[in-house]
């Protein structure tokens, strides 16, 4: 197996966004190599405990690795950071201090060609991230409709030529399945015009990331999750958030927007349908990487972290 390495994106400005105290409980929902773990833990004293949760058991291993000789509390967990309500409650707590999600692939995922996650490498279509879960990229490569694939490849990649390309994909698996990534980059390649591919990013990558979106159900994960994470912060506990997809991006925006003014009575009148506020957004706009991460990292260029802030209980 590859190393697990994870250059952790906004790590000093995520880690000082979660102002960590040492006998705090923090959860990294999307552990990952562990490196942002590392740096709470780093923050964190003999009481202090961190959790982790993955769906990735490569993931699990190397952060436990990674975190073996730390001196707060660690508890790894393979599962879905939209879980974690349950997941919390079956290790006996009700409330933290903060909880970080880094939602990028890792590098390793990326780089590891087996995991079908790039389409730099040929590989089985898989991209799965719980790797125990039997829905795959294959299953959306060779069982969507024309119509689903369009909708997805256009909703979650952005992608112009969406409907071109998921006509070429129907065609090219009538004949016979597509069951590798280098023979849906190929069918990519051959869908997208050739003044289209001169500019910009590789054909291949609205399409590849549109499918990861898809088979793990990212952005419904995360729509879900969000909801309900400011219900298992102590007041005052942190929430940051790295998405790399102006979709991802969004949903935390206008959710954290809404724990901060729920009120749905019409503007201009009074308050009467008794939502308060359950957040404060630490600040207005994302925290973006610097140029010098940007230099070391390419692939942070994307990303934005959004910090919220929980002021008090949800009302009953």
């Amino acid at each position: 197996m590859m190393e697990f390495s994870h250059v952790p994106v906004l790590f000093h400005e995520t880690i000082d966004s979660l102002s960590v105290r040492p006998d705090g409980v923090y959860v990294d929902g999307t552990l990952g190599g562990g490196g942002h773990s590392e740096g709470i833990c780093s923050r964190l004293g003999p009481d202090g405990i961190l959790i982790g949760i993955d769906r990735d058991t490569d993931a699990l291993r190397a952060a436990a690795e990674r975190l073996k000789d730390v001196r707060c509390h660690t508890v790894f967990v393979h599962g879905n950071y939209t879980d974690i309500k349950e997941i919390l409650k079956n290790e006996g707590i009700s409330a933290v201090d903060g909880v970080v999600l880094d939602l990028g692939v890792s590098s390793f995922q990326l780089d590891e060609a087996e995991r079908g996650f790039s389409y730099m490498h040929s590989a089985p279509l898989d991209m799965r991230m719980d790797r125990s879960a039997s829905f795959s990229a294959y299953d959306v490569v060779n069982g969507y409709s024309r119509e689903e694939l369009t909708r997805i490849i256009r909703e979650y990649g952005e992608e112009k030529w969406a409907s071109r390309i998921a006509s070429f994909i129907v065609q090219e698996r009538s004949q016979a399945p597509v069951e590798t990534t280098g023979q849906l980059t190929e069918i990519i390649k051959k869908a997208v015009p050739a003044s289209a591919r001169r500019q910009g990013p590789h054909p291949a990558k609205r399409t590849f990331q549109a499918i990861r979106i898809e088979v793990n159900d990212e952005l419904g994960g995360l729509r879900n999750a969000v909801e309900c994470l400011p219900e298992v912060l102590l007041p005052g506990g942190r929430l940051s958030i790295i998405t790399f997809h102006s979709l991802e991006d969004r949903i935390v925006k206008q959710q954290f927007q809404k724990g901060e003014n729920p009120c749905v009575c019409p503007p201009g009148l009074p308050c009467v349908c008794g939502k308060v506020p359950v957040l404060r957004r630490v600040s207005k706009k994302p925290v973006l990487p610097s140029k010098a991460e940007l230099a070391a990292n390419p692939r942070a260029r994307s990303a934005k972290l959004r910090v919220a802030e929980k002021l008090q209980e949800r009302p009953e």
